[in-house]
């Protein structure tokens, strides 16, 4: 075999190893049910704030404690449990993104972030609707 050929296969390979690699750290968002389903593994959740439960949430006694019903789009609920300060659009958001870990019936959060429609503003200002906050848009 020529030189050539030996690197081209070598520079393949590695291709080929680099893109495994990406794979498996790509990540998808999960269900409570397959969250559920693979307790103590980190999973993506992409959910809603169950509004007609209540938020635990003390400032001054307990800033870093944080709990809340999230229910996925199958309807599924769970008992989500944030060791950090409330994210303050948290009310506000249209969807949530939870990265934690399903243990012990609760979901231990280590990162939130908030969804909230924001960018079509001013279509419902157009169209009389109102923020998900049901505040007036102007």
């Amino acid at each position: 075999m020529k030189k050539i050929h030996i690197i081209l296969l070598v520079l393949i390979a590695g291709s080929i190893g680099i893109l495994l690699t990406f794979l498996k750290t790509a990540s998808t968002y999960d269900t409570i049910e397959t969250a559920m389903s693979k307790p103590g593994k980190f999973v993506h959740l992409m959910a809603k704030l169950d509004k007609t439960q209540p938020i635990e949430y003390d400032a001054v006694n307990n800033p870093n404690y944080l709990s809340f019903t999230a229910t996925d789009t199958t309807g599924k609920s769970v008992k989500v449990i944030y060791h950090n300060a409330k994210p303050d659009n948290l009310e506000l958001s249209d969807k949530l993104v939870l990265k934690g870990k399903y243990q012990d019936g609760l979901f231990d959060c280590k990162d939130i972030q908030t969804k909230c429609p924001s960018k079509y503003k001013e279509e419902q200002a157009r169209t009389g609707g109102t923020h998900p906050g049901n505040v007036p848009v102007k």
